[in-house]
């Protein structure tokens, strides 16, 4: 803690991008205060679409996806109309084998895809989601907005230029039209910053492939086309995942670690693992 105080964290991170912090002995008692000194204020992960469990004062464990998936590069809720600007994560158990968190430069991504794809998304891209009312596919809108209240997801929903209703069965249909592109606010670097590959069928591997078999694509509990309506080609998709993390360095975890992340410049990933991985994440504006 010393030696934080010590540096300019905020001025630090702008530069590098990303931080490890490593041998300074934190432990779930300590993690909170240091949390507390690198994030100043930490933000719930309302409207977040990966399935987590909260296990803090906005802290969540960092996904509940199996351990055998990669999970693709991304900016977290770069599909949103507001994100975190930074990201801690904190590994309380580190796996028995792989389970690294590559990152990977949004700048660089992005001149690294091919020109064909960046000219088909340079109007933006379309999410579409469908949460349903406590039994379905996918995360339930109570999950997603951490509240029961129609009403207080009303309230969130107006202020996103969504476009949004609730449906005959209780579930909740969003649509959003978001760019594909950002540029951060302090460097005005423009980076790649979407999750399409994370939305689209195609990306989401073979289990997902079978649940479309099963459900039109406007069912699902989440799909994206480009901003005019039509499909994005799977081969994009494809192209932009391994572009991204066939760029990424990989962070491979030691039991008390924390990786500081630039939301915006950096985006990150999950490899596959083995044994019992136990990350945590919490986010600020």
């Amino acid at each position: 803690m010393d030696l934080l105080e010590q540096i300019d964290v905020g001025e630090m991170l702008l530069e590098e991008k990303a931080l490890v912090f490593r041998g300074f002995g934190i432990t779930p008692a300590t993690h909170d205060r240091i949390t507390d000194a690198l994030l100043p204020r930490r933000l719930a992960y309302v409207h977040g679409n990966s399935p987590r469990t909260k296990v803090g004062q906005n802290v969540y464990t960092s996904t509940e996806y199996p351990p055998e998936l990669t999970i693709s590069m991304h900016n977290e809720m770069s599909y949103s109309h507001a994100w975190p600007s930074r990201l801690l994560f904190h590994c309380a158990q580190a796996p028995a084998t792989g389970g690294a968190t590559p990152v990977v430069d949004g700048e660089s991504w992005l001149e690294s895809l091919a020109p064909n794809v960046r000219a088909d998304f340079a109007a933006g891209v379309r999410y579409t989601q469908n949460l349903h009312d406590g039994y379905g596919l996918g995360k339930s809108w109570q999950d997603t907005f951490e509240t029961d209240d129609r009403a207080e997801v009303e309230r969130f929903l107006a202020g996103t230029e969504a476009d949004w209703k609730w449906k005959g069965d209780g579930a909740l249909w969003i649509s959003q039209l978001r760019p594909a592109t950002t540029r951060h606010p302090d460097t005005g670097t423009e980076v790649w910053f979407n999750q399409a590959d994370q939305f689209h069928i195609s990306g989401l591997g073979e289990e997902a492939a079978d649940i479309a078999d099963l459900l039109p694509e406007p069912d699902m509990p989440q799909s994206v086309t480009f901003a005019d309506g039509s499909p994005i080609p799977a081969e994009h998709i494809r192209h932009i995942q391994e572009t991204g993390l066939a760029l990424a360095l990989d962070v491979d975890w030691e039991s008390g670690d924390l990786l500081l992340i630039d939301n915006v410049l950096v985006a990150h990933g999950r490899r596959p693992f083995t044994g019992d991985r136990r990350i945590l994440v919490a986010m600020s504006d």
